[in-house]
């Protein structure tokens, strides 16, 4: 796959390069995995190239992410989004459009996801499902997936922890 939108993180796949005992490095999912995916959460639609580009490069294991625990290091992604859905019931919490999310925190009470239907580099949201009056509960970063995963990995770069 050609890379166009994430090539920081293909260029710096390993979170500690130089450490002779854990390098963290990205992991990925094959393309077959990424279209059952999108049989699944797009209607059969081709997800935007920058989400293609993160789970061809790390959708197994992303340094910059947390895909949140998972009883097997198979099928990730699935139990990625079918536990963040029955999170959305649990707190009578509804998204109407086509979604997928990247990122997981807090437990079941926060996470971060992209609409499938805002073009190849869409922006990225959080979701925040508790009930508080002061906090939205979806809201955008104004940051687009690249370049949300592009300043992870810069933070990564000069030392710091992503998170």
């Amino acid at each position: 796959m050609d890379i166009k939108f994430l090539e920081q993180l293909k260029n710096y796949p390993s979170k500690y390069p130089n450490d002779i005992d854990y390098q963290g490095t990205i992991e990925p999912i094959s393309l077959q995995e990424i279209e059952t995916l999108e049989q699944l959460y797009n209607n059969g639609n081709t997800f935007p190239k920058a989400l293609r580009e993160l789970l061809f490069l790390a959708g197994n294991y992303c340094y910059v992410l947390d895909y949140g625990w998972n009883e097997t290091e198979e099928e990730i992604q699935n139990e990625l989004q079918i536990s963040a859905r029955k999170w959305l019931l649990k707190y009578n919490k509804n998204i109407s459009r086509p979604f997928f999310v990247i990122d997981v925190y807090n437990g079941p009470e926060q996470f971060l996801y992209i609409y499938l239907d805002e073009g190849n580099n869409p922006f990225v949201y959080q979701a925040f499902l508790p009930e508080q009056n002061n906090i939205k509960h979806f809201a955008s970063l104004n940051k687009s997936l690249s370049e949300y995963i592009n300043s992870l990995v810069d933070r990564v770069k000069q030392g710091y922890n992503p998170f």
